[in-house]
């Protein structure tokens, strides 16, 4: 295992207490003016008896977060004063039960309390803040398609060589002597694909408490197995017939999510402690929940964790297309947030013809997982089948061999209609929408899909009532799509700090990947997933690689390599995605383990300008470090497209060889020539041969954020 990296943490204590004393959340509680006022983060009933779990936060500082701040501190210490704390909660709240203990990473502990006890929690000396104990759960869409071992192929592979990750195989680097973590369902490290990349500790379950962090088996009394972990595992390092980004990293599993593939925060925060002390070089967190916030407890336990020089990576989520529904963890000031991609594939028109005189404008292919079987329904005529939303129990008693399905939307996910309709047997899927517009297209579905909109779909149901129950299919080829960002990938940005998020996207739709067959005579179990789940090993086994090749690269340097050298992403009208929908761009791998120039941080927020009146100035600073063995010369460029917005800064710089140097510039913005709302530019910096962009945004006016979400 490398030595730990030390990061720089490089202003992040000023602003974490600055945030924290300030930022506003619904649910706030206050008391306590002998210290800092106390606060309670999330949705609390004060007037309600009901036992919950929350987490208190202590002002005392954790082991990490007093080194960095230069202060001592023991875990003697802290248990002292947690203690402390501990048993002044039991007296103002009766009947608490304390869980877990942390001081590592977070210095707190999980308490099961009456929601009525907590303003009086927050009066007890030393309680910083309250958290509820959310819910956890994977960002995956749909339950995904499962694939015979005998079909694994090295083309079905095709994200990791998309990022490059065989070229970085070419020059040597396959993550050897690096240790990722997977928080997340558990690992199967029994499969032949994953076996090798686990040495004789394996990590740890926290939902069972035991060093056995194995996924949840076919009936578990308290919930559905899982394979979530391990696909993402896989994708991080399976090194059989499916290889991952970094085949050679050396895996840890902390089980935090147990059956059903949910958990609690409160065992997310000690998995990533434990991942910490455990010597973790990167760990990768493919979980979320629904709060946008920076300043949520996981969130700040990534902060620290990056802080001591551990790579994190999390999911950005699976709640896009719209702004504002990035969750926590993903809402991290530091760790790196990843949205999903869907590959490069060829889109296809169609259209559909059932009688004289009707049609059916909205016609369009909606996804499909095997194009040759798309293709083979142009120019049939097939008999269709309404099997109305599509689940399991509307299939029985129906011959859907060789047919069509019908299907409405509603209920439950497309993928799994998809899979249903294929497990009887069906040819294809014709869908349409039960609301207005049309539907998103949903690559990688079990079978070829055409959708429709409402209006078309009531049509098509009118024929079938008609006794016209046949189709004729037309499938043409239209265009070559490029790589896009998934519809259902979470956008940005983060309430409070206004960060650009994700930092960078990653292939997520239609990853094949290892998963638990939990049938040892036969563990060769592979799937399809898709979900910003899928997205984020591809970042983490992406870092191993960037830290085999740079050993000595602090954190900072891992996530600016990444987001300075992404590409651009458009979609499928080649227009340019938005900062808060891709970040800065795809990864390339190979790109960034050679980048000589790395600008840190990789994206910026100027934050809110609410002086509706007069120019209003604030300043921003990048850091500009110059890896290579030459003195370069770097300009920069900074554009908003909108009048009322200047930036002004430094024409260039000289920076010499290994050397680091700040440049600051000033936002100057006119908020009397500018509409209410969120804008976007892009730095330019150019060393004379490569140039690099650097996201920012700024809003002006109150920003649009929903209220109902804090």
């Amino acid at each position: 295992m490398f030595q730990r990296r030390k990061n720089s943490f490089k202003g992040i204590i000023l602003s974490l207490v600055f945030l924290l004393a300030f930022s506003a959340f619904a649910g706030f509680a206050g008391a306590n003016t002998k210290q800092d006022a106390a606060k309670a983060y999330g949705d609390f009933n004060f007037s309600s008896s009901k036992k919950t779990s929350v987490i208190v936060e202590l002002n005392e500082p954790s082991i990490i977060e007093a080194k960095h701040k230069g202060q001592k501190q023991s875990k003697q210490n802290l248990k002292k004063v947690r203690d402390n704390v501990k048993a002044n909660v039991q007296k103002v709240a009766k009947n608490a039960n304390v869980n877990r203990e942390y001081d590592h990473v977070f210095s707190g502990f999980s308490v099961e309390v009456k929601e009525s006890d907590i303003p009086e929690l927050l009066k007890v000396p030393g309680v910083k803040a309250i958290y509820p104990n959310v819910e956890y759960t994977v960002d995956t869409v749909g339950e995904g398609i499962e694939i015979d071992a005998l079909e694994i192929s090295p083309e079905m592979m095709d994200s990791a060589p998309f990022i490059g990750s065989d070229k970085a195989w070419a020059e040597g680097f396959t993550g050897e002597g690096i240790t990722v973590a997977i928080l997340d369902t558990g690992v199967d490290y029994k499969h032949p694909d994953l076996e090798d990349n686990f040495g004789d500790y394996k990590g740890w379950d926290f939902v069972d408490n035991n060093d056995s962090p194995q996924e949840t088996p076919v009936g578990d009394p308290r919930g559905g197995s899982t394979n979530h972990g391990t696909h993402v595992a896989g994708t991080v390092a399976a090194n059989g017939a499916i290889k991952g980004v970094a085949p050679e990293a050396t895996l840890l599993s902390y089980r935090v999510l147990g059956p059903g593939g949910r958990g609690t925060t409160e065992n997310v925060i000690a998995g990533i402690e434990r991942a910490v002390q455990d010597g973790a070089d990167i760990m990768n967190l493919s979980l979320g929940n629904t709060l946008n916030s920076p300043d949520f407890a996981t969130s700040l336990a990534l902060d620290w964790a990056m802080a001591e020089g551990v790579v994190a990576v999390t999911s950005n989520g699976n709640s896009g297309p719209h702004n504002w529904t990035v969750g926590s963890p993903g809402t991290s000031r530091e760790a790196i947030s990843v949205g999903a991609t869907q590959l490069p594939y060829d889109l296809y028109r169609s259209e559909l013809f059932t009688s004289e005189g009707v049609e059916y404008p909205s016609a369009k292919v909606m996804g499909y997982s095997d194009v040759e079987k798309l293709k083979a329904l142009n120019g049939q005529e097939l008999e269709f089948v309404d099997v109305g939303l599509g689940a399991v129990k509307d299939f029985e008693g129906k011959d859907l061999k060789g047919k069509i399905a019908l299907i409405s939307r509603g209920d439950f996910a497309f993928v799994d209609k998809a899979t249903n309709a294929k497990a009887a047997g069906a040819a294809g899927i014709i869908m349409y929408n039960n609301v207005a517009g049309e539907m998103p297209d949903v690559p990688g579905l079990a079978l070829p899909t055409i959708k429709l909109d409402d209006v078309d779909g009531k049509n098509f149901v009118k024929e079938f009532s008609a006794g016209n129950n046949t189709v004729l299919f037309t499938v043409k080829f239209d265009k070559v799509v490029g790589e896009t960002v998934a519809n259902f990938s979470s956008r940005g940005p983060v309430m409070d700090t206004w960060m650009i998020k994700p930092d960078v996207s990653a292939p997520g739709v239609a990853i094949v990947s290892t998963v638990p067959t939990h049938n040892s005579a036969n563990p060769h179990g592979y799937a399809s997933l898709q979900g910003t789940s899928m997205a984020a090993p591809h970042v983490a086994g992406a870092a191993a690689l960037i830290l085999q090749a740079n050993p000595n690269w602090s954190v900072d340097f891992v996530k600016a390599s990444l987001m300075n050298t992404a590409e651009n992403l458009y979609d499928i009208n080649e227009k340019l995605y938005p900062h808060n929908t891709q970040g800065a761009g795809s990864i390339r791998v190979v790109d960034a383990i050679h980048a000589d120039t790395l600008i840190t941080p990789g994206s910026h927020s100027f934050g809110v300008f609410l002086n509706g009146e007069e120019t209003e100035v604030k300043a921003q600073q990048f850091t500009i470090n110059n890896l290579s063995k030459d003195r370069k010369r770097y300009s920069f460029d900074v554009k908003f497209n909108e009048k009322g917005i200047k930036v002004t800064t430094s024409r260039n710089l000289v920076v010499q060889p290994n050397r680091s140097q700040d440049v600051n510039f000033n936002a100057h913005v006119d908020a009397s020539k500018l509409a209410p709302g969120y804008y976007e530019g892009t730095i330019t910096v150019s060393d004379g041969t490569k140039t690099y962009e650097v996201p920012t945004i700024l809003f002006v006016g109150e920003p649009d954020y929903p209220r109902a979400n804090q």
